[in-house]
C-alpha cells in the first residue's frame, strides 16, 4: 500500500513515534522528527490547554525551518493525539487549534466521530485511528478516518489483547488503506516483520521513553532498561481502559500487582488516575512487552539511527 502522500518519501525507516502521556512533549518530537520518523504528542499533555497553541507553532516554525535548512534529509511530519471521548472537555477547543496550525497527522483515541475527521480533511490533513479489533475498525472507516492503528497484545499504555497476527490478518481482509502495528516492536528487525505481516508502518512507544529528550524520570528511564516482558502487567484499575503498566511502578505505588482489582469504566479517567489513589502515567508506569530489546537510555538520533541500521540489516538477511 502507498503511504498517504503527507507521508511520503519523507521517513527514514517505516516508523511513528506513539503518543505517550506526559512522555511526549516539544523536544522529543521535535528530535523524533527531525531523525526522520513520526513525532507525535497528547494534545491533553500541554496544559494549561492555552500551552497546545505555544507547542503547535513550535513545533511547525522549527521542522519547516530545519527542512529548509536541511534539504537532504528526511523530516517527517508531526502528529497530535486527541481523545476523542466525552470524558474530555477540551477536544472541541484543542481540535480547533490543530485546525489553525494545520496539524498534517491527527491521531484519534477512544471514539471515531465524522465531524472530527472532516475537521482534519479540510485543509488536507490525514486521520490515523487507534483500535483494538475489527469491530472499531469498521466503524472508524465508516467515519470518515484515512487509516488504522492497530493495537495488538503487548503495547505499552492502553493495548488491545489480540495476537497482530490475527489482528491485521483481519483488518487486510477488507481494508487495503494505511494500516500501522503496534505491540512489542522495540528493533528494526521487529519493524520490518510488521511490514511483512500486511503493516505499512510500525508505530513504536516505549523504547522512546528512554531516551534523553523524554519526559520522563531517571527512575521511570531505568525502569524501562533493566525491565523484561514479564515485567509488564495489564489491568483496567488506573484509567478505566485496559493498559499495560510496569510492574515495578505498581509495587512502589504500595497495590499487590497480582491483586489488582477491576476498575468502574464509566469514571474513566485519562490524566489523573481517578480509579486509583495512584495517577495513572505519573506514578503508575505506561510499558509495553518489548521492553527486553532496550539496554539502555539513547539521544533519540542514536535510537532512529539504530532502527535503521536493524532495519537495513534484516532486509538484508532475507535478501530484499
Amino acid at each position: 500500500m502507498a503511504l498517504p502522500e503527507i507521508l511520503n518519501d519523507r521517513l527514514s525507516v517505516p516508523v511513528v513515534a506513539a503518543p505517550m502521556f506526559i512522555l511526549s512533549h516539544p523536544p522529543l518530537v521535535l528530535a523524533q522528527c527531525k531523525a526522520g520518523v513520526v513525532g507525535s504528542f497528547p494534545a491533553l499533555n500541554a496544559r494549561p490547554a492555552e500551552q497546545l497553541d505555544e507547542w503547535l507553532a513550535e513545533i511547525s516554525e522549527e521542522l519547516e525551518s530545519f527542512a529548509a535548512a536541511n534539504p537532504d534529509r528526511k523530516v517527517a511530519p508531526f502528529a497530535v493525539n486527541q481523545i476523542v471521548h466525552k470524558s474530555n472537555n477540551r477536544l472541541e477547543a484543542d481540535l480547533a487549534l490543530c485546525v489553525k496550525h494545520k496539524v498534517p497527522v491527527v491521531i484519534t483515541s477512544l471514539g471515531a466521530v465524522e465531524e472530527v475527521n472532516q475537521a482534519i480533511h479540510s485543509y488536507g490533513g490525514i486521520v490515523l485511528h487507534d483500535i483494538i479489533h475489527d469491530r472499531h475498525a469498521r466503524n472508524a472507516i465508516k467515519r470518515g478516518a484515512d487509516g488504522l492503528i492497530a493495537v495488538a497484545a503487548g503495547a505499552g499504555g492502553h493495548a488491545g489483547t489480540l495476537s497482530p497476527f490475527a489482528l491485521i490478518q483481519e483488518l487486510r481482509q477488507w481494508f487495503d488503506g494505511p494500516l500501522l502495528l503496534s505491540g512489542s516492536i522495540a528493533n528494526g528487525g521487529a519493524v520490518l516483520g510488521a511490514q511483512a505481516m500486511g503493516a505499512d508502518l510500525a508505530y513504536i512507544g516505549s523504547p522512546f521513553i528512554a531516551t534523553e529528550e523524554a519526559r520522563a524520570t531517571d527512575g521511570y528511564k531505568e525502569a524501562i532498561v533493566e525491565g523484561r516482558a514479564a515485567d509488564i502487567v495489564y489491568t483496567s484499575l488506573f484509567t478505566g481502559v485496559h493498559g499495560n503498566y510496569l510492574k515495578s511502578s505498581i509495587v512502589n505505588a504500595g497495590l499487590d500487582p497480582a491483586n489488582l482489582p477491576e476498575s468502574d469504566p464509566s469514571k474513566m479517567d485519562f490524566g489523573s488516575g481517578g480509579n486509583s489513589a495512584a495517577k495513572a502515567w505519573k506514578d503508575i508506569w505506561g510499558s509495553g512487552q518489548g521492553i527486553g530489546a532496550i539496554d539502555h537510555v539513547f539521544k533519540t538520533q542514536e535510537l532512529v539511527d539504530k532502527l535503521v541500521a536493524e532495519y537495513a540489516a534484516a532486509r538484508e538477511r532475507l535478501a530484499l
